[in-house]
């Protein structure tokens, strides 16, 4: 079993609509960056995913996309020249990414009944469409490559081999990032002013009560002498 792999139950033997390549958390900023992890299941029971390949529109072209490092698999990234500058988020630019490709190491796959997440830092996504399509193949072990190339239908139904997409929201200045981070940027942030205010009033209230304890105790043994 590689050691990458994350095992999740009842997976294998599933249709397309449940075990196709994702990008999670599948929305992300019109115009702005966004942390994506692309979650490739394995569909096949006879053999292993060894490669995915996720491939960026050129008419769409992104300013920047990193990888996180992955334990038993390597990342490239891909760029593409153009003869004529191209303008996007109001600079011209000559090349694109055009793909991130993931490559197990020896002895690593994701097994049967299995998934992976790739993360990535996208930076300088579209402002002028609703839906960023990431198309990707899903290469195996055995030598099958699956596409997943099809863009969303109009009807809302799901298409045979869907591709990865982004849904692009306003950025209304919130958090976008990996799912369960929103819990933790919500907790509240000690060191603020209401956290000095309750000190000063915790520290006022233990004065008080120590005061208060002297007074007792003095009033007791004034008592006892008498």
């Amino acid at each position: 079993m590689g050691t990458a792999a994350v095992v999740v139950l009842g997976l294998v033997g599933a249709g397309t609509a449940s075990a196709h390549v994702s990008a999670q958390p599948g929305e992300a900023p019109a115009g702005g960056s966004a942390a994506v992890a692309f979650r490739v299941p394995n569909e096949r029971s006879d053999a292993g995913t060894v490669a995915v390949t996720v491939t960026f529109p050129e008419e769409h072209p992104l300013t920047s996309v990193s990888t996180r490092p992955l334990p038993g698999w390597t990342s490239e990234v891909t760029t593409v020249e153009w003869d004529e500058p191209v303008e996007a988020h109001g600079v011209e630019v000559t090349e694109a990414i055009s793909s991130v490709t993931w490559t197990a190491e020896e002895g690593v796959r994701i097994e049967p009944g299995e998934f992976q997440e790739f993360e990535v830092s996208l930076s300088g996504l579209p402002e002028d469409v609703d839906v960023f399509v990431m198309p990707a193949e899903q290469t195996y072990d055995s030598g099958e490559v699956v596409s997943w190339t099809d863009p969303p239908s109009r009807d809302g139904t799901e298409p045979d081999l869907p591709a990865p997409t982004l849904r692009l929201v306003e950025d209304t200045g919130g958090h976008h990032g990996r799912p369960g981070d929103a819990d933790v940027a919500a907790a509240p942030v000690a060191g603020g002013a209401e956290d000095g205010t309750a000190r000063v009033l915790g520290g006022l209230g233990l004065a008080v009560g120590a005061l208060g304890l002297g007074l007792a105790l003095g009033v007791l043994v004034r008592t006892r002498r008498r």
